[in-house]
């Protein structure tokens, strides 16, 4: 127990009581929500397993120091005072970066670069050699966050966010980030035990996010380098070990998971990507225009899928989304349907009352996760069976 510590998993907006129950599930102790947050207490293993286990996650830090902070030279002495050699070594290497919600620091590149010459100084005063500065591949990258008056310096033990999860070589005009895929997977409730269909797959993102859910494979496997591989304390023989307890964990699944597009090049990608994951066994992509095909036989269908905003893609918003609400209407009975989108006009235009709507961000574009229930026959004679 006493080798416990503190630990912050960022996430994105919306995603932060998805996170705190996969955090209850790896087994997390002292879990608190915060906004784009979840904080929570565990070992070095387990901050192992929350890299690799945690699909909501974009990265995991370690706190190691938090004060109150009231000007530059303030902020300099306090970060020269922390024991930095206990974390890297002067022939090792740094990266720094920092967010900053203040009145009294408003440049973060600025606080980032007065915190590397705090851990320069006292490199260069005990031991007359510094760490190299590596943004890329550094030994140790710190995170510095400043609230108002608050000064939090944590070791970011994840490196590259967490959404690169290292199966993806190609992507299409607008593809989805993985963690926002496997969050909205969790958030539409699909639990595995059904058939899944994205009708729009692009590179395949969802799909591959649904197949890991549904198998509960550990996201972020294929990783080539987390963080911590660089730091003093690495611990090889423990990571292998919580790898080889979370393989253990995966499960069978007996459904299918099925992927269509209009784009002959986004389904070459998406196999590209399927392929990486291997994941072949589960997941079917066939060159479709949604707008034309049926749902296949009788079964409950799970869809989800990510339509294009008229951001990027160039699109006639009416026509497109007034075809999303026809298609589903009449060629897909029994079928719970959820997509994403940041243009909040065009969902007038589906002729269909969602369900559900959920506020979220896709990037910086505020957005909508919305469900819409498909019966098999009327919704009246649908209550009345149940009744």
């Amino acid at each position: 127990m006493e080798n416990n510590f503190k630990m912050v998993a960022k996430t994105l907006f919306g995603f932060e009581n998805i996170l705190e129950k996969e955090l209850r599930q790896l087994g997390a102790q002292e879990i608190k929500k915060g906004i784009r947050n979840v904080s929570f207490v565990g070992d070095m293993g387990f901050m192992y397993k929350a890299n690799l286990g945690l699909r909501t996650a974009i990265k995991i830090l370690k706190p190691i120091k938090t004060f109150r902070v009231l000007s530059e030279q303030d902020l300099y002495d306090k970060v020269k005072r922390i024991s930095w050699e206990k974390y890297v070594s002067s022939k090792g290497s740094l990266a720094i970066d920092a967010t900053v919600h203040s009145n009294i620091f408003t440049h973060s590149k600025y606080i980032a670069l007065k915190a590397k010459d705090a851990i320069v100084d006292r490199f260069r005063e005990n031991t007359g050699e510094r760490p190299n500065i590596d943004l890329r591949f550094p030994d140790l990258k710190v995170n510095i966050h400043i609230d108002r008056q608050v000064c939090t310096i944590s070791l970011d033990s994840s490196g590259e966010s967490l959404h690169r999860r290292g199966y993806k070589s190609a992507t299409n005009i607008a593809p989805i980030n993985e963690v926002l895929a496997a969050g909205l997977v969790m958030l539409s409730g699909w639990d595995g035990q059904s058939d899944f269909m994205d009708p729009m797959c692009g590179s395949g993102t969802v799909l591959i996010e649904a197949a890991m859910i549904a198998c509960n494979i550990p996201p972020n496997l294929m990783r080539k380098e987390f963080a911590f591989e660089r730091w003093q304390d690495w611990d090889v023989d423990l990571f292998e070990k919580i790898e080889e307890s979370l393989l253990k964990k995966t499960r069978d699944f007996h459904h299918k998971i099925i992927g269509y597009d209009k784009s002959p090049s986004a389904i070459r990608k998406a196999n590209d990507n399927i392929r990486n994951a291997h994941l072949e066994e589960f997941i079917r992509v066939q060159h479709e225009d949604f707008f034309k095909t049926q749902k296949g036989g009788d079964n409950h269908l799970h869809m989800l899928f990510n339509p294009p905003y008229g951001e990027r893609l160039e699109i006639n918003i009416e026509e497109f989304y007034g075809n999303i609400g026809t298609t589903l209407k009449h060629g897909y009975p029994g079928t719970h349907a959820w997509f994403i989108t940041s243009n909040l006009e065009a969902l007038k235009y589906v002729g269909l009352r969602p369900s559900r709507k959920i506020k979220l961000f896709n990037a910086k574009l505020e957005s909508r996760l919305v469900k819409y229930e498909m019966y098999s026959g009327s919704k009246k004679a649908k209550k009345q069976n149940r009744e």
